[in-house]
């Protein structure tokens, strides 16, 4: 248990470090908005390029661990959207948010330093792999059904050939074809990755404050039950006891289900200007309760 502690203990107390900052005013949510765009746009993409870049990679990967996590995705998705229609009587676009809140890890800023702090190099690779599929399909997902016939594929298109973890993920995979980096290249980019994690957490603590839980607890509590309880069950049965994989690999897939609701359900929920304060308010408490649901999982999981 002092492991688990051990793991989980820094990874919050970061986060509590950037609420209270924002809570006595000793930073601004402008503050959170520019080590997000950091953490974002250029230290997360190092990180996952110089994992990508060094990493022993596969040649094939188990299918199961693909089926076991996105069959784990369509339930609790499903399950927000009928819910939120049918029981809180919401429209088409904020029940597409209140599933998409569901189905959506935010692995960037806190399943990242989970994962890799709890699995270490074992978990690099699954993770980044499964990062790199999980945000095309959801982000795709969750902008053809919440604009249906007006979305356009060549915008979506657009919006992920620019996405910067993306960008990583091929750039990363390239330059193991390529010649070695000199090593003042790969000097700035070790500096920029050692980066990634802090901020990522001090950002999300920033935000956490913003946020707050503007639409009570009663959807966005079904919503983070959904997320952090039974994603991972379903991810952790079918990929335990269901196909046959690495256990390193298992782990993995049960740690990012387990992830809280991630911030790009705010962000489709501003762009569509439905939703917001169902979204917001689902991250900001399955963040929260994540906290001890992380430690559950990584008991579960003998970390």
């Amino acid at each position: 248990m002092l492991g688990i502690v051990n793991i989980v203990l820094p990874v919050f107390g970061l986060m509590l470090v950037g609420y209270i900052g924002r809570r006595l005013h000793l930073l601004a949510d402008r503050a959170g908005d520019g080590l997000s765009d950091f953490v974002f746009v250029i230290a997360i993409p190092c990180l996952i390029f110089k994992t990508l870049a060094t990493a022993r990679i596969p040649l094939s990967q188990p299918w199961g661990y693909w089926i076991g996590y996105f069959a784990g995705v369509a339930v609790v998705w499903a399950a927000a959207h009928v819910v939120a229609r049918r029981r809180f009587g919401l429209g088409h676009t904020e029940a597409v948010v209140a599933g998409f809140s569901a189905g959506q890890s935010n692995t960037l800023l806190v399943g990242v330093p989970i994962i890799l702090k709890a699995y270490g190099e074992a978990g690099a690779v699954p993770l980044f792999l499964l990062l790199a599929v999980h945000l095309p399909v959801t982000m795709t997902a969750a902008t053809l059904l919440a604009e249906g016939k007006g979305a356009s594929l060549a915008t979506i298109a657009r919006r992920l050939a620019t996405h910067p973890i993306l960008i990583a993920i091929f750039a990363g995979s390239a330059v193991r074809m390529l010649p070695p980096l000199p090593v003042t290249v790969w000097t700035i980019i070790d500096e920029l990755a050692a980066a990634a994690i802090p901020c990522a957490l001090v950002g999300m603590g920033i935000a956490l404050r913003r946020y707050g839980i503007p639409a009570g607890f009663a959807l966005p509590g079904i919503i983070a039950a959904l997320k952090l309880v039974i994603h991972p069950l379903i991810v952790y049965l079918l990929t335990f006891h269901v196909f046959s994989m690495p256990a390193a690999w298992a782990g993995v897939a049960t740690l990012f289900a387990c992830c809280p609701s991630g911030v790009n359900a705010y962000l489709l929920a501003e762009r569509c200007r439905a939703g917001v304060a169902v979204a917001s308010s689902a991250i900001a408490l399955s963040t929260g309760l994540s906290i001890a649901t992380t430690v559950a999982w990584l008991w579960v999981l003998g970390v």
